[in-house]
This record gives C-alpha cells, sequence and structure tokens, in this order.
C-alpha cells in the first residue's frame, strides 16, 4: 500500500495533514520527527514526505530538527509552514523572525502557476497563514512560485529534486483550494495509488487485538458513542467473553443516556455492566473550577472505578475508545502543546495498574464511523454526536453543582431535539449546550428575573480538528431559545456561539 509519511514538528494540524491525505485514498502515515532515513526506507511502499508545522522557530538550537540524510531520500518532499521554512533553513537558506506575523486569512498570489504543486489555483488565492518567522533567502536551485505581503517567498519548488515548500496551511477547510495543493502533491508528484480503505482494517483490527490482549481478560469503558462502541465490538470479536463492558453513570451524562445504554446493548452478545457513581463524581468535583482540574479529576476517578472492577473480575487490560484527535489535543506527540486532557488519555494518572490498549488511536473519526458500518453497528450509534468523556462536567464553565448539571442536560437535550425535529441533526457534527457561572438580569411575567445565561453551540466538521459554526436556521435557533427559557425555570437568556476552531475549540472547556 503506498504510503505518505507525515514528520509531525509539534503543529496542531499536523494529524489534519494526514487525515486530508487520506482522504484522498492514500494512507498517510504521522511519524516522529526522530525517524532517521533508514528507518523511512523501511516503510512500504514510501512514496512522499511532509514535514508538518510546528511552534518552535527553525533558527533556535533547541528546535525539532530531522535527520539531514533523508533530504537524499528519492521521493518528493513538502515543507508546510514550520516545515517550509525547515526545509530551506537546512538546504542552505535562511530564516528570519518578520516585521509582523501572519494569522488567518491572507492572499496569495502565485508569480508560476505551471509548477505542478499549484496547478489548478489562481492567480490570487486566499489562504490560511499562522506564523512570524519566514524565509528570507534559499539554495540558488530553488524558484519562488508565491508570496504575501508579508512573505515575499511564501512558496517555492526545487523541481530537480522534487523539494517544496509552502507557508501556508492547505490541510485547513480556511485554504480555499488546499485540498487541491495536497491532491497535486500526493497524486501528481508523488504518484501515490488511491487504494486505501479504512472499512478494509476491521479484520485486521481484530487480530491486532487478539494477539496483543491474548489470553488475559480486558475491560472497557462504553459510553454509548461510535468510538467505545466500536472499540468493543473489535475486541469483542477477538477475545469474546473475556472482554466485560461498563457503563459508569457519572451524574454528568446525557439526558436519558443510560436508559439508552441498557437498551442498545442489553441484546447483544457483549457482557455489560452498568455503575451507579453519580454521588461519588459530583462530590470529588465539588469546589473544582478549572478546567484541567476538572478534566483530571474525572480522569482519576474513572481509572479507580475501571481498576476495582478489574481486580474483581482479574481484568489486566483497559481497552479504549481514543482516536487520533484525543491523542493530538492531548499534546501527546513530542512537540506539541496540550489544548486540553482528554479522560482517556492526558486526564489519566501518570500510574495506572492496568494494561491501556487503544486500537482506534490512529484513525480518524469519520473512519471510526465508516468501521463501525462494515461491523453492523447500528446508524443511531454510528451517526450519534460526539459527547466528551468527561461528560457535561466540561459544558459548565466553573464549578459542577447538581443544579448546573440539571440545566445544562435539560438545555442539551432540547437542542439536539430540535435539531432532529428539523432534520438537520446529521448535517452538523454536534449541538449542545453551555451554561455560564453567571446571571443577567431578564423579565418574565411582567417580573424582573435574575438568572443563568446559556450558549448554544453547534458545529459543522469533518475531523474535529477544525469546525464551523452552523448557520442553524434563525427560526430553528429561536425555538431552541424559546423552549429553554420556558422549559428550565433557571435560565433567562440564550445565546448563540459564532466562533470558528481554531481560533475556539469545540467544547468550552
Amino acid at each position: 500500500m503506498d504510503t505518505i509519511a507525515v514528520m509531525d514538528f509539534g503543529g496542531q494540524y499536523s494529524h489534519l495533514i494526514g487525515r486530508r491525505i487520506r482522504n484522498l485514498g492514500v494512507y498517510a502515515e504521522v511519524v516522529s520527527p526522530r525517524r532517521t532515513k533508514d528507518s523511512l526506507e523501511k516503510i512500504d511502499d514510501l512514496k512522499g514526505i511532509v514535514l508538518s508545522g510546528g511552534a518552535a522557530s527553525v533558527y533556535s538550537d533547541d528546535s525539532p530538527k530531522p535527520d539531514r540524510e533523508i533530504f537524499d531520500l528519492e521521493v518528493p518532499i513538502l515543507g508546510i509552514c514550520y516545515g517550509h521554512q525547515l526545509l530551506a533553513y537546512m538546504t542552505g537558506g535562511d530564516v528570519e523572525s518578520g516585521d509582523s506575523g501572519e494569522y488567518g486569512t491572507t492572499l496569495l498570489k502565485l508569480s508560476d502557476r505551471k509548477t505542478r504543486l499549484l496547478r489548478g489555483l489562481d492567480e490570487d488565492e486566499e489562504v490560511w497563514m499562522n506564523h512570524k518567522d519566514r524565509v528570507a533567502a534559499m539554495p540558488e536551485e530553488y524558484l519562488t512560485v508565491a508570496s504575501t505581503e508579508s512573505s515575499p517567498i511564501a512558496a517555492f519548488v526545487d523541481s530537480s529534486r522534487q523539494r517544496y515548500g509552502i507557508q501556508f496551511h492547505p490541510e485547513v477547510t480556511h485554504t480555499s483550494k488546499g485540498g487541491k495543493v495536497l491532491e497535486n502533491f500526493v497524486i501528481s508528484i508523488c504518484k501515490a495509488s488511491r487504494d486505501w480503505n479504512p472499512t478494509d482494517l476491521a479484520p485486521g483490527l481484530v487480530d491486532q487485538a487478539r494477539d496483543y490482549i491474548g489470553n488475559r481478560r480486558a475491560i472497557i469503558g462504553l459510553s454509548g458513542g461510535v468510538d467505545s462502541t466500536t472499540a468493543a465490538r473489535i475486541v469483542g470479536k477477538a477475545i469474546g467473553r473475556d472482554l466485560t463492558a461498563i457503563y459508569v453513570d457519572t451524574g454528568l451524562m446525557r439526558q436519558g443516556e443510560t436508559e439508552s445504554i441498557r437498551s442498545t446493548f442489553e441484546d447483544s452478545a457483549l457482557e455489560l455492566e452498568i455503575l451507579d457513581r453519580k454521588e461519588e463524581f459530583l462530590e470529588k468535583l465539588k469546589g473544582v473550577e478549572d478546567p484541567e482540574e476538572k478534566r483530571k479529576v474525572i480522569g482519576n476517578t474513572f481509572i479507580d472505578v475501571f481498576t476495582e472492577k478489574a481486580n474483581s473480575i482479574g481484568a489486566e487490560v483497559l481497552v479504549q475508545g481514543t482516536i487520533y484527535s484525543d491523542i493530538i489535543e492531548s499534546g501527546s506527540t513530542t512537540h506539541s502543546d496540550t489544548i486540553k486532557s482528554h479522560h482517556n488519555v492526558g486526564g489519566l494518572p501518570e500510574k495506572v495498574d492496568l494494561d491501556i490498549y487503544e486500537p482506534l488511536k490512529d484513525l480518524y473519526k469519520d473512519e471510526v464511523r465508516r468501521i463501525a458500518d462494515s461491523l453492523g453497528l447500528p446508524g443511531e450509534i454510528i451517526n450519534r454526536h460526539v459527547f466528551p468523556g468527561p461528560g457535561l462536567a466540561i459544558r459548565i464553565v466553573g464549578e459542577v453543582t447538581p443544579e448546573r448539571v440539571e440545566i445544562v442536560r435539560a438545555a442539551s437535550y432540547i437542542v439536539e431535539d430540535e435539531l432532529k425535529s428539523a432534520e438537520l441533526y446529521e448535517d452538523v457534527w454536534m449541538g449542545f449546550a453551555v451554561l455560564l457561572p453567571v446571571k443577567s438580569v431578564g423579565i418574565q411575567g411582567d417580573l424582573r428575573s435574575y438568572k443563568y445565561p446559556v450558549v448554544l453551540r453547534i458545529v459543522e466538521s469533518e475531523d474535529a480538528m477544525t469546525a464551523n459554526f452552523a448557520r442553524v436556521p434563525y427560526e430553528v435557533l429561536e425555538r431552541m431559545s424559546t423552549r429553554i427559557t420556558n422549559e428550565i425555570d433557571r435560565v433567562n437568556r440564550v445565546v448563540y456561539d459564532i466562533s470558528n476552531k481554531p481560533p475556539a475549540t469545540m467544547e468550552w472547556e
């Protein structure tokens, strides 16, 4: 199978590059910048290398840099943002800090539209930038093919050795024809075959789980979402009754979640146990306001529950439905920053007595959904909106209290219910409510009220790495607002979050 290696220098979009390439039907593998030329050559059918973005400056002594010998590999190389600067710097060019940065949408002017990398683009293109450093000079054999107001060398090529650098990010949707740029590189320049199909992975994932777990017993935390359910189905096929699924009612779940889990899985072959731990989770969250601390408290409590159960049945392995986007946002790669700790990645305590197994950690959400479909999971699970591991706790800004949980649970139910009524539920990535720790003045029944405001967050996305707020019709938003203020006594105001990702994240905490 043809492969493109994406060398990860810590940019938050490194995995998004891999996702976009896989979406072209070509397998992409995100690799460490420590990989040597020899180890890269061992990748089956390596067709090209992409050098990702990153937060460092290439001229700093401690900045991540690859083995110089990788530039001797006889495969095309594309540098993006930091990778663009790195490619120029390590082959004889100069990189400097610019007078001003370029952040957000920028106008790119092409000086050579015939270069294969930029074919199909107009003379002026909107691209997305996120940098201050810039390439100031290049080796003689490099040719500048595009520029911006702040970056005279915004794209360069060395056609003879098939080296390409672009300062902008083609992987984000804000670059209007970024997909075309990646397609030009992967298909036209690298000549990679479109032979990647995630559904082909299912049998191999089952075999891997069987080999890894062996004759040990395992448990899995089941949330009812597509990730944990798919992981359970894969591992269940591998080890059968040696897998026990545990659903923990933390008191922070969606409305009707526990009943839904029970009805969905009561007739399945999966051994399921439902544990009511509401009081324990809510007690430990008392007085906790910092969002990272919330995640850590919840993660630690989950592990306590799982360890207790594992010990009682003699299980040694904890299976988790971690996917690619969980890993990158939790700062789990060498040079990446922690955006937020996921309870199944960064929210775990340092010492865990169970062996953690993550069968889906190299897959993106849409790939997991395709595998779930191939495994015969019901559509209501496959298409269900994403729900965070820490639950409603991170949809409450500030301290978590039983009262606040009930408010945000009821409001979120109304959001989803109205999206379904308007036949918009499957058109958006997720829709939910956020509760703010403030109160505002209102008027209800001719009387002054002083109650909570609720924020509606509805976004569109393909993979959770980037997202746009959904342009929900005003009449649908109005129905949500009216129901929330009518049905939830402690709310008198509803606002709509129109932030994209970036700069915001999906969740508020």
